[in-house]
């Protein structure tokens, strides 16, 4: 196969991980309402643990400890909290029941997110096909516990199961678009800046938006699953940090 070739199937087969969300679908409406803020607990960990132990020690480790990187992580949590702004008071003008602003800016993150992976994935292939792969092992071992935590997400904030996974599948794809761009590009383009950036949104989005719906509830046993499902998320993250580093 030619590089291009492994270029295109690894960004096929991970937009196709983003229909691991299906799998609620076989689920009564009645259990998938109960898993729904476990799912977003789960994603709120996923999304600190992704941040936290995978892109800001990769930023690090390419820019060096340097206040740059930290400066990026800042914008990213401010340009997101003047999106939400927007998108808040765009919310406040359109009729009730539209899509919760939470949605849109997990859909933001993770297409940005999804295309610094495709660049990632694809710089590695054009290197040596041996490295393409061990990298898109690296990045696919994460996105199945995201993508489940992304649809809860988006179900949570008034999408429809079938929609939710329409537009989990459409931010997938630019993990392809990622791909074929450092393909095209061939390293003449540094986007390093783009990781701890990406960073700061997933920071905002999970303390902002997902970890104060799951500190609201009155139960102790629903209390007791959501904290174990955030810890869940953020130990898989952890623990594939200390396999890959």
């Amino acid at each position: 196969m030619s590089t291009l070739a492994w270029i295109l199937a690894s960004g096929v087969l991970m937009s196709l991980l983003a229909l691991s969300g299906s799998l609620t679908l076989l689920l009564p409406q009645r259990l998938f309402n109960r898993l729904v803020l476990p799912l977003v607990a789960l994603a709120a960990g996923s999304l600190l643990g992704g941040a936290l132990f995978h892109m800001l020690p990769e930023s690090v480790d390419a820019l060096g400890n340097d206040i740059a990187v930290y400066g990026w992580l800042a914008t990213g949590i401010v340009v997101f909290l003047v999106l939400e702004q927007f998108l808040h008071w765009h919310h406040c003008h359109r009729p009730v029941g539209e899509h919760r602003p939470v949605g849109y800016l997990i859909l933001i993150a993770d297409g940005l997110h999804n295309f610094i992976g495709g660049l990632a994935v694809g710089s590695a292939f054009v290197l040596d096909v041996r490295l393409g792969l061990v990298t898109w092992l690296v990045a696919a071992a994460h996105e199945v516990p995201q993508e489940l935590g992304d649809f809860g997400i988006l179900v949570h904030s008034g999408w429809s199961r079938q929609l939710a996974l329409t537009y989990n599948v459409a931010s997938a794809l630019t993990f392809l678009v990622g791909g074929l761009a450092a393909y095209t590009l061939a390293g003449r383009v540094d986007v390093t800046l783009l990781v701890p950036f990406a960073a700061g949104n997933f920071i905002y989005i999970a303390a902002a938006d997902l970890l104060p719906q799951i500190t609201t509830q009155e139960r102790l046993r629903e209390k007791a699953a959501h904290t174990a499902s955030f810890i869940v998320g953020l130990g898989a993250l952890y623990l594939l940090a200390l396999v890959v580093r």
